[in-house]
C-alpha cells in the first residue's frame, strides 16, 4: 500500500472513530472526504468495515456493565428485558438493511451531494429538537420501556440515508420519545453494538469476492485509528451532553454540509 494511501486511511479511521458516535454521520463525513480526496474502496466496504473499531471501542467501555447484565439476566426481569430492548430496537434496521442493501451501496453511497443536504438537514433538526423536546420522563437508558425501544429502532433505519447519522437519529428520537439527554446517547451507544456488528458482518459477506490484500491493509489502518479515536469520544460525549446538549453537533453538520454543497456546486 502507498504511503499515501496509508495516510488517507489513517485519517478516515481517525474521523470515523471521531464521529461515530456524535449525531454528525460519520458515514457522511467519510464519504465526503473520500469523495473529496479522491479515495474509493472496492465496493465501499471500508466505510462500513471499519466501524467494527467503533463497536469494540464501545464493548471495552461498557465490558463491565454487559458482563454483569447478562450474568444477572437469568434471574433479573430488569436485565431481561433491557437485553429484549436492544433487539427490539435493533430489528428494523436488521430486515430493511438487508432488503435494501443494494440500493444504499450503490446509489445512496454514491451521491455526494445527497448526504451533503442531509448534513445540514439533520443540523437544522437537531437544534430543533433541542428547544421542542419535552420534559425528560426517561433518565435510564437500561429500562427505557420496549415500545419506545421499538419506536427508536424504526427512526434509526433513517439513517441507512448517508449523511442523516445513526446516533443523530437515534437520539433525536430517544428526545423527543422522553428521554434525558444523557440517557438518549447512552442508549444509541448501546443500539450501536448489534446495528453496527450486523452491518460490518454482512458487509464484509457480501463483498467477500472484492477485498484484496490492498483493501485489508486499508481496513487495517482504518480500524485501529477508529478504535482510539473512539474510545476518547464515548469517555468524554456523555458529560458533555449532560451539560451543554446538542446543539453543538447540530452547527457543526451545517457548516460541514454547506461547505460541501458549495464545492460540489463548484465541480469538485
Amino acid at each position: 500500500m502507498e504511503p499515501s494511501t496509508t495516510l488517507v486511511a489513517a485519517f478516515l479511521g481517525l474521523l470515523e472513530g471521531l464521529t461515530e458516535f456524535i449525531p454528525v454521520s460519520s458515514t457522511g463525513h467519510l464519504l465526503l472526504a473520500g469523495h473529496f480526496l479522491g479515495f474509493e474502496s472496492a465496493g465501499r466496504a471500508f466505510e462500513v468495515v471499519i466501524q467494527l473499531g467503533a463497536v469494540l471501542a464501545i464493548l471495552t467501555i461498557y465490558a463491565g456493565r454487559l458482563i454483569s447484565v447478562f450474568r444477572a439476566a437469568p434471574h433479573d426481569p430488569q436485565a431481561r428485558r433491557f437485553i429484549l430492548s436492544i433487539l427490539i430496537a435493533f430489528l428494523p434496521a436488521a430486515v430493511i438493511g438487508v432488503l435494501a442493501h443494494g440500493f444504499i451501496k450503490t446509489v445512496l453511497f454514491e451521491t455526494p451531494m445527497l448526504i451533503a443536504v442531509m448534513l445540514v438537514v439533520g443540523g437544522v433538526i437537531l437544534l430543533l429538537v433541542e428547544r421542542i423536546a419535552p420534559e425528560p420522563t426517561h433518565d435510564d437508558a437500561m429500562a427505557f420501556p420496549l415500545l419506545m425501544a421499538l419506536k427508536i429502532g424504526f427512526i434509526q433505519c433513517l439513517a441507512m440515508i448517508p449523511g442523516t447519522s445513526r446516533s443523530g437519529s437515534t437520539i433525536v428520537g430517544a428526545l423527543l420519545l422522553g428521554a434525558s439527554k444523557r440517557a438518549a446517547a447512552e442508549f444509541s451507544f448501546f443500539l450501536s453494538m448489534p446495528t453496527m456488528a450486523g452491518a460490518f458482518t454482512y458487509d464484509l459477506y457480501k463483498n467477500r469476492d472484492v477485498l484484496d490484500a490492498a483493501a485489508l491493509n486499508e481496513i487495517a489502518v482504518g480500524f485501529v485509528f477508529a478504535f482510539i479515536a473512539a474510545v476518547l469520544v464515548v469517555k468524554w460525549l456523555l458529560g458533555y451532553v449532560s451539560r451543554h446538549g446538542y446543539a453543538l453537533f447540530g452547527w457543526w453538520r451545517i457548516l460541514v454540509g454547506g461547505a460541501a454543497i458549495i464545492a460540489l456546486t463548484a465541480g469538485y
